[in-house]
């Protein structure tokens, strides 16, 4: 497999504001094999640049089913079940995200054909990594 496969999406998910009406937002993902734990999700409101979040691909994964997650990041099932739920809390404040749940399934299953579940630490370079941490650029 080779280690610079990217899998990348793009989500319209649904910020909830305060008095529970929502707001249409587009959401891209990005997936690295060569960052295998990882998953990229920036946020695109207005015209500013991308807010960008990284989220633990097994987080995305677990919170499918059931809740998961605490301090910053929590992702849990919606009650509707075609949505799933993801609350980020930061300095700056706290936002609630309704995402839906099918093209963020086909998302995650197209990351576990590149890099599969338990094989993740095939696809790491430890030595550049160990280099990345000792000796930063």
């Amino acid at each position: 497999m080779n280690s610079s496969t990217t899998v990348s999406a793009e989500l319209g998910l649904r910020l909830v504001v305060p008095d529970r009406t929502t707001v249409p937002l587009l959401a891209g993902l990005e997936y690295a094999a060569d960052d295998p734990y990882a998953i990229r999700m920036a946020f695109y409101v207005g015209d500013d640049e991308p807010v960008e979040w990284i989220f633990a691909r097994e987080l995305l994964t677990v919170g499918i089913v059931r809740k998961v997650g605490d301090g910053d990041v929590e992702v849990w099932p919606a009650e509707d079940e075609g949505s799933l739920n993801i609350a980020l809390s930061s300095p700056f404040g706290d936002a609630l995200f309704e995402v839906p749940l099918s093209p963020l399934a086909d998302f995650l299953h197209r990351t576990y054909q590149a890099v599969p579940a338990g094989e993740e630490t095939e696809f790491i370079d430890i030595d550049a990594e160990l280099e990345n941490l000792l000796w930063p650029s």
